[in-house]
């Protein structure tokens, strides 16, 4: 059991800066800033301006999720700050304040791990899975199958050896001029598409395994759009294909990792979880076998500060924290993080 605390959670992994307050009864308030409009002249994140904006906003964001939580500086027990992986320009903000923000009011902090944030999200949920479960995070920059036995427990299973998902969603989208950020924007022409008259490739389903490959996808859009010409039906229907045949490929590897670790429990997270064509192909996979898919809230499958709260919270709560140095982890495996023993009250 962890003793009470309320735990501050900073996130500025990429181009979302988010603070959020978690707490004994649950999440106390949250809140997010996008950087989107920021970044969309240029058709991707620049590091220097999300860092830049990460360091105008987030201390007028800590102030009003206290605000809306109705308390002060002094009422926090505990800091948590994403400390990898990511930008590390954007990480060293978020350090920097959680931090100093400890350092002032003689609290403990402890670096999160960002895709351990994402991992747990489903746990804010009011029907939370339970340890053991498969979790699959699709994100922009990651893709992996790790077998969760508890909070630190993780082994990983398989990831993609080069574009994520989210990436490849993202690339395409370039591809086809749908603008950014190009995950919904192809999600939504792929809405207009007809099934089945696109047949793209389910990359690395042919084989063994469990890591993944997208790179090729993108390529092979690239070469069916250059007979297209303006056809908007023509593209839609492409855009569906691509969409298909990544859910289908997830789904694979998804149900084929529940088969290898006996486990009937998935959780989904990650900015590409929130696709609605992926949910449904992850639903009635699993279901075949029986077993269940848990996801987060739409609000909590992309950057936010309320995973890394909680993160935080089961960290913090059992004791863990850091000495009093800004270190982040651009690159920063899962398997490395300790396991924590305690289990939330």
């Amino acid at each position: 059991m962890f003793p009470a605390m309320r735990v501050l959670g900073i996130e500025s992994s990429c181009d979302e800066t988010a603070a959020a307050l978690y707490g004994d009864a649950g999440l106390e308030a949250d809140v997010v800033h996008s950087q989107t409009d920021l970044h969309a002249e240029h058709g991707g994140v620049v590091p220097e301006l999300a860092s830049r904006d990460h360091i105008r906003r987030l201390t007028p964001l800590v102030e009003t999720v206290l605000d809306r939580a109705g308390l002060t500086p002094a009422d926090l027990d505990g800091i948590a700050y994403t400390a990898g992986p990511g930008l590390v320009g954007a990480l060293l903000v978020g350090a920097t304040v959680g931090r100093s923000l400890a350092w002032a009011l003689d609290r403990p902090a402890v670096g999160v791990h960002h895709m351990e944030g994402h991992l747990l999200a489903p746990l804010l949920e009011p029907e939370p899975p339970a340890f053991p479960f498969v979790a699959l995070l699709v994100s922009g920059g990651h893709t992996l199958l790790a077998e969760v036995r508890g909070v630190g427990e993780y082994r990983l299973l398989g990831r993609s050896v080069d574009d994520a998902a989210g990436e490849a969603f993202d690339k395409t989208a370039k591809i086809m001029d749908l603008g950014y950020p190009g995950g919904p924007a192809l999600a939504a022409l792929a809405a207009e598409g007809q099934p089945g008259v696109y047949r793209l490739p389910r990359p690395m389903t042919d084989k063994p395994g469990l890591d993944f490959s997208f790179s090729g996808l993108k390529t092979r859009v690239r070469l069916e759009l250059e007979a297209l010409g303006e056809d908007r039906q023509a593209r839609a229907d492409l855009a569906r294909g691509f969409e298909e045949a990544v859910a289908e490929t997830l789904a694979i590897k998804a149900t084929r990792a529940l088969g290898a670790t006996g486990l009937e429990t998935l959780v989904v997270a990650g900015g590409v979880s929130a696709n609605a064509r992926l949910r449904a192909t992850l639903d009635a996979r699993v279901a075949e076998r029986g077993g269940r898919v848990y996801y987060p809230r739409p609000a909590f499958c992309t950057d936010n500060a309320a995973m890394i709260a909680y993160a935080g919270w089961c960290r913090l709560g059992a004791g863990q924290n850091e000495p009093a140095a800004i270190t982040v982890h651009p690159r920063w495996s899962l398997e490395a993080l300790a396991a924590v023993r305690a289990g939330p009250a």
